[in-house]
């Protein structure tokens, strides 16, 4: 399926959200450190409930670690700066999608990174930052996945 990638998460319950996001989806995981919180923090538990053991998760050093793991043939790198949709590509399984820290989002030596493939965006309304990162990722998610229909999926 496909592969979620957090570059520097700051926030707790963003990545328990993600992580229940996972596990009702059947895709990856993957948290890129340093992580501005600790894999036990209870907020964390909290917001990922009793799917921790449903998810894969992995955390990766750095981003470098995480590329060698991986090996991935795409990578969609997910910034307001980009003037493509997130629904402007056909999503494969295996590839991976990658969203940027709070607040701040993916910084430019990310977002130019030679395995980035692509950079994209989420459409919303002129004078607004950006979606909650958890928000965000189910957003892009739920399309790679629809385009597969829903693949595996009850």
């Amino acid at each position: 399926m496909f592969r979620l990638m957090f570059f520097e998460p700051r926030i707790p319950q963003n990545t328990g959200n993600a992580i229940r996001l996972v596990a009702g989806t059947g895709c990856e995981l993957h948290l890129v450190g340093p992580l501005g919180f600790d894999m036990s923090e209870p907020k964390l538990k909290r917001a990922g409930l009793d799917y921790h053991d449903l998810a894969s998760v992995t955390v990766h050093e750095n981003l470098s670690a995480a590329w060698d793991a991986l090996e991935p043939d795409r990578v969609f790198a997910y910034t307001a700066h980009s003037t493509r949709f997130h629904t402007d590509v056909n999503y494969l399984p295996g590839d991976v999608l990658l969203f940027g820290p709070e607040p701040t989002g993916l910084p430019e030596n990310v977002l130019n990174d030679p395995r980035v493939t692509d950079k994209l965006r989420i459409p919303m309304i002129p004078g607004r930052r950006s979606l909650n990162l958890a928000n965000a990722a189910a957003v892009v998610m739920y399309e790679a996945w629809r385009q597969h229909g829903f693949e595996g999926s009850v």
